[in-house]
């Protein structure tokens, strides 16, 4: 990948976009992560204004830590760039006091998850609304497209997303050279949504490198029968994942009345 033209491309698409919307800027949800690290960094780049959000919901303090580490060093290096944190925790306890907590632990653990996940996209809208901003996804390519691996209305409600073209790797490869701290290019990878630090391969049962060329043998037609052992779990979980997840990636089906009943 030419590293370098990738970034220079993304910054310039993220400027175009903005300007014509008439917009002052971007609002990214800062959580400690390689894909929200470098999302804000390349719209650190554009030279408008950048608002990074922290949004910690019980947050596990490694993930509190690189986030805060990630946005002084964006600040010091960046003089567009601000910052503003909301403790969400305080807002999460008292929606669980108003909502019904039916069903098995595991269901309503996910539940809850994914709330976490849409408090955190209201904030964000709610500061795009106030500065003229528009909010940046951090999805990349793998999570978007592949195995859906993100909330619906919640880190999927985006403007725009200027990585979600990117694999995971590749992903990492642009954070090596927008110089993202040390601490964030070695972390497991982590969605954060559930108070601890579990890894998105403790989620997933593979790793982001597995999902890669799972992804890619799905595109080029390859089925379960193809391969055995290891490789055969990998793709059965990236298969399970895309077909489970496919109302995320796909546009909301609309109920299209016949126009002799009209």
């Amino acid at each position: 990948m030419q590293t370098e033209k990738v970034v220079d491309f993304i910054v310039n698409w993220l400027k175009n976009y903005a300007t014509n919307a008439g917009v002052n800027g971007f609002v990214v949800g800062v959580s400690g992560g390689i894909d929200s690290a470098v999302t804000s960094t390349l719209c650190a780049k554009t030279g408008m204004n950048v608002l990074c959000v922290e949004m910690p919901i019980h947050q596990a303090e490694s993930h509190v830590s690189r986030a805060h580490e990630h946005i002084e060093q964006l600040k010091a290096r960046f003089d567009n760039v601000s910052d503003t944190r909301a403790d969400l925790t305080p807002v999460f306890e008292e929606f669980k006091t108003e909502v019904f907590m039916d069903g098995d632990q595991a269901t309503i653990d996910m539940a809850l998850a994914n709330t976490r996940a849409r408090l955190r996209m209201t904030t964000l809208y709610y500061y795009a609304g106030l500065y003229s901003l528009l909010v940046a996804g951090t999805g990349n390519k793998v999570e978007d497209f592949g195995v859906g691996f993100y909330t619906k209305y919640g880190d999927g409600g985006v403007d725009l997303s200027p990585i979600a073209d990117l694999l995971k790797s590749q992903v990492y490869m642009l954070g090596e050279y927008l110089k993202v701290p040390e601490s964030i290019m070695i972390a497991a990878p982590s969605d954060g949504l559930f108070g601890d630090a579990r890894s998105d391969e403790d989620q997933i049962g593979a790793s982001y490198p597995e999902l890669e060329w799972a992804m890619k043998m799905d595109d080029d037609g390859k089925t379960i029968e193809d391969f055995s052992g290891r490789q055969q779990e990998v793709f059965r979980i990236y298969k399970r994942y895309n077909n489970n997840n496919k109302h995320k990636m796909i546009p909301i089906p609309i109920c299209e009345i016949p126009s002799n009943l009209i």
